[in-house]
């Protein structure tokens, strides 16, 4: 089979490899796309891919969004008009959603991010299947047009965390990661970013090392300029601190105390996580300081509960193979 997936964002390529290395073991051939975009290449290079590259991440105005999107939409029609993959694979890729139903390619779609109400309606109705981890309602993305959902036990992260393994640290001092929040996505416009309030109450307890989401300054742990893989430095930190996204449940799911400061951060898989006794905390930004003086440090066991999760990347190579036949 030939299976393209399209990755817009760090988290997408982190899946969308992960999904890769299911397909590419069973003889698959996997297409890899991604978009210029502050995390997709840096974070290719890092796991050892070289994708496609199809236009670029723009979100400077709402036309500039549009017309970017436009634009990858027609060379990826091009390049795969006279060529069809049997499979199109992404987490909520608009662009490859309406290029492939456009051009009659089943589709399989993962979500986690309710609260993506535009992503959300641009690529659910299209898809032939949502895998979704069992803390979200299948009845959610029925309300967006999904035709057949499949539930897994776990989440998305689950995919790659599970081999992670934590950097030598030079400093002993406790590193606090915290990770800004994304600005910029449409979900998010509007909205206060209390990241680097964060950053400066919590730089007396211990380093803090704050991940930006645009500007690449700075190193990470290795010396690296201008990236930081989270999944390494969350195996690594002693405490990280986000509006709850990617990087909280990356934490969580290794034992390491991990607050989240914003209502976004009440999202079902965040909740499911917490009451599966992972240390994934909700708080508001009042209550950081004190959390933080709590829990900071205290490594938590969750080995055997990590253990119970699903692949979900497995799963989406199943279900891509019996879709494709």
């Amino acid at each position: 089979m030939r299976i393209w997936y399209d990755a817009c964002t760090g988290k997408h390529m982190r899946y969308g490899v992960a999904i890769a290395k299911h397909l590419r073991k069973a003889g698959h051939e996997v297409i890899l796309t991604t978009r210029k975009h502050p995390d997709t290449l840096a974070l290719a290079r890092v796991l050892g891919e070289k994708p496609l590259v199809v236009g670029k991440y723009s979100p400077a105005s709402l036309s500039a969004r549009l017309e970017e999107s436009a634009s990858r939409m027609l060379k990826f029609s091009k390049m795969f008009s006279d060529n069809l993959p049997d499979v199109a694979i992404s987490h909520q890729s608009v662009e490859l959603c309406r290029t492939a139903f456009g051009l009659g390619i089943p589709i399989i779609l993962t979500a986690d991010t309710p609260h993506a109400l535009a992503v959300n309606k641009l690529t659910i109705p299209l898809a032939n299947t949502v895998v979704i981890s069992e803390a979200i309602p299948k009845n959610f993305f029925r309300r967006f047009g999904a035709s057949s959902v499949t539930q897994f036990k776990g989440v998305d992260e689950v995919a790659w965390v599970k081999n992670a393994k934590p950097l030598k640290r030079k400093s002993r001092k406790p590193l606090i990661l915290i990770r800004q929040m994304e600005t910029r996505a449409a979900y998010a416009l509007g909205k206060d970013d209390d990241t680097a309030k964060a950053a400066q109450k919590l730089g007396s307890l211990g380093k803090v090392q704050f991940v930006s989401r645009y500007d690449r300054t700075g190193k990470d742990l290795n010396g690296r300029d201008g990236f930081v893989d989270t999944v390494e430095a969350t195996a690594s930190a002693d405490l990280v601190v986000s509006v709850g996204g990617t990087i909280s449940r990356e934490a969580a799911l290794q034992g390491v105390p991990s607050i989240t400061i914003s209502e976004m951060g009440r999202t079902y898989v965040n909740e499911y996580l917490a009451e599966k006794g992972f240390p994934l905390f909700m708080v508001k930004p009042s209550q950081i300081l004190g959390y933080a003086k709590k829990y900071l440090g205290k490594r938590f066991d969750v080995r055997h509960k990590l253990a119970e999760f699903e692949d979900p990347a497995e799963l989406v190579g199943r279900i891509a193979v019996r879709l494709a036949k």
